[in-house]
């Protein structure tokens, strides 16, 4: 992240952080006085920072596009947080998250399209439209999973209504800017809806199986052409996804535990090589390889399971 937006992001917001951006302590020569009021000095440290004649340069250049990646990166470092159970740097992250929503509402203001308030209002309307057995007179769901159906019933209603022409099609909403495997996911969850599924797991790997086939044959062609190639690659990783979907795996979860099984496993590996007095770079594959073993028999006698 550039060292402007990490200057204000790094601190909690309002004017501490504002003040900390510009190098002093809060209430040394400060000209963002505070209010007593978090929320408002939020509101006013963005205005500050985008005030054309005396913000910051940095955030003056960005817009939309420019702040999106930053975005979806402080989305994930709160899911690290959460992950780590690190409640005080979940604090810190979730400030960091906050003020992106404060900086796009901003631009949007700017824009003449909506303000920050516009943005929260939206979103209570929308949660209590949502809620009605919490916020209407009667009780209409008695369990989470009977919320969950009755909230992707209304979802598709808005969806609906926000097509102005045209037909509506099941996978409308499925945001394009989605992590690629969470989206193949909920890309097939949709189709699955209107019936367009395999009826049980096997058929899956069948067709997993089927798509090896087809990349190994890709690959194996006198010149591999990169672009069928990679295309194949695709498929499997779709159908990797519908078979989590089908098992009730979250590929998202899967695949980051493969990673960090991977991550212990492979620093195990660097630590007994250096326990042996090796330099793991200039081991062999196969020396490699030895030492993985070592370290998967470790873990499988100290956990009782198989690795």
């Amino acid at each position: 992240m550039p060292q402007g937006m990490r200057g204000m992001t790094d601190k909690a917001p309002g004017l501490e952080g504002a003040a900390a951006a510009a190098g002093r302590p809060a209430g040394e020569g400060s000209s963002l006085p505070s209010s007593g009021d978090a929320w408002r000095d939020l509101v006013a440290l963005m205005a500050r920072l985008r005030d054309p004649k005396t913000g910051c340069p940095w955030d003056l250049e960005q817009t939309f596009a420019t702040i999106a990646p930053y975005t979806i990166e402080e989305a994930y470092e709160v899911a690290d947080a959460i992950e780590r159970n690190d409640m005080g740097e979940l604090k810190g992250e979730l400030g960091d998250l906050l003020f992106q929503s404060v900086f796009h509402a901003r631009m949007a203001e700017e824009a003449g399209h909506f303000d920050i308030n516009d943005v929260v209002q939206t979103l209570v309307t929308k949660m209590v439209d949502r809620h009605p057995h919490v916020f209407g007179t009667t009780r209409t769901v008695d369990s989470a999973e009977a919320q969950t159906n009755a909230w992707e019933t209304m979802k598709a209603a808005e969806r609906a209504k926000k097509v102005a022409s045209g037909p509506v099609s099941a996978l409308d909403g499925v945001a394009l800017g989605l992590p690629a495997l969470m989206r193949a996911e909920k890309l097939a969850k949709r189709a699955a809806r209107v019936g367009f599924d395999w009826p049980s797991p096997g058929p899956v790997i069948h067709k997993l199986q089927e798509e090896i086939a087809e990349l190994e044959e890709a690959i194996g062609a006198p010149v591999p052409d990169q672009a069928h190639v990679a295309e194949e690659l695709g498929d499997i990783l779709f159908v990797v996804a519908n078979l989590c979907r089908k098992l009730s795996v979250d590929p998202e979860v899967a695949l980051r535990d493969a990673n960090s099984k991977f991550g212990k496993r492979f620093r195990a590996m660097e630590a007994l090589a250096q326990s042996r007095g090796q330099d793991f770079a200039s081991l062999s594959l196969d020396e490699q390889e030895e030492l993985w073993v070592a370290v998967k028999k470790v873990e499988r006698s100290s956990s009782g399971a198989a690795g």
